[in-house]
């Protein structure tokens, strides 16, 4: 079996995370009128992927990652990502998606890294602390592990804009051939980061966030 499938299988919309629910802020963005085509989406999620909550998730990864054999790690970083998040809204989109992640992958895709963090109960687990922990559980490659976690959140934000009408199914389609680039770059760049790399500057997208919390007409959940 190759390697790749389990990361593909796990970052398919078919997995059950319930990661269609979810835009990011992006759902206010495209009310705001900053993301409307596929120019000005390829320019928001080139932003994300440098400055944001993918590059934190990344290594929120791959420090996981690294931290499979010890369970009271994972669970202190799976703290430490909690804490990070910028608004009410993000905080329910990492988690619900994590805790979900490692609920299905109890069932379906056990091993003994699952079975030891699980004992610990930890309640709030972020969604890339459980990818990252999985990936090394079944002794899955790292680049290959932070590749598709970061490509999985790309191509999730271009499903929120088709459904939103920012973009075509052709115009998504070349948005994410266009940052294939870039988000390979950035999980190479997270496999030599550490905890102390940590630190976002996407104001513009967290106040995004924010503000969808009392948005009137949502389709989305953040």
């Amino acid at each position: 079996m190759s390697l790749a499938l389990p990361l593909l299988i796990w970052t398919s919309p078919a997995f059950p995370v319930g990661a269609f629910a979810y835009s990011h802020g992006l759902e206010w963005a495209h009310e705001a009128g900053d993301v409307v085509d596929a120019p000005s989406l390829e320019a928001w999620l080139t932003d994300l992927l440098e400055h944001g909550a993918p590059r934190a998730d990344a290594i929120l990864c791959a420090e996981a990652y690294r931290a499979a054999d010890d369970p009271a790690g994972v669970a202190d970083l799976a703290e430490l990502a909690v804490a990070l998040s910028p608004s009410a809204e993000r905080r329910l989109e990492t988690i619900t998606q994590g805790n979900a992640f490692l609920l299905v992958c109890a069932a379906s895709w056990p091993c003994p890294a699952l079975e030891a963090y699980r004992a610990r109960a930890v309640e709030a687990t972020p969604y890339p602390v459980a990818f990252g922990l999985l990936a090394a559980g079944h002794g899955l490659p790292l680049g290959e592990t932070l590749q598709a976690q970061t490509l999985g959140f790309v191509q999730n934000l271009v499903s929120a804009a088709v459904r939103l009408g920012a973009i075509g199914q052709t115009g998504a389609q070349q948005v994410v051939a266009s940052l294939l680039p870039a988000i390979a770059a950035r999980a190479r760049a997270a496999e030599g980061e550490t905890l102390d790399d940590l630190g976002s500057a996407v104001f513009r997208a967290d106040l995004g966030a924010l503000a969808h919390e009392t948005q009137y007409t949502r389709l989305f959940r953040s």
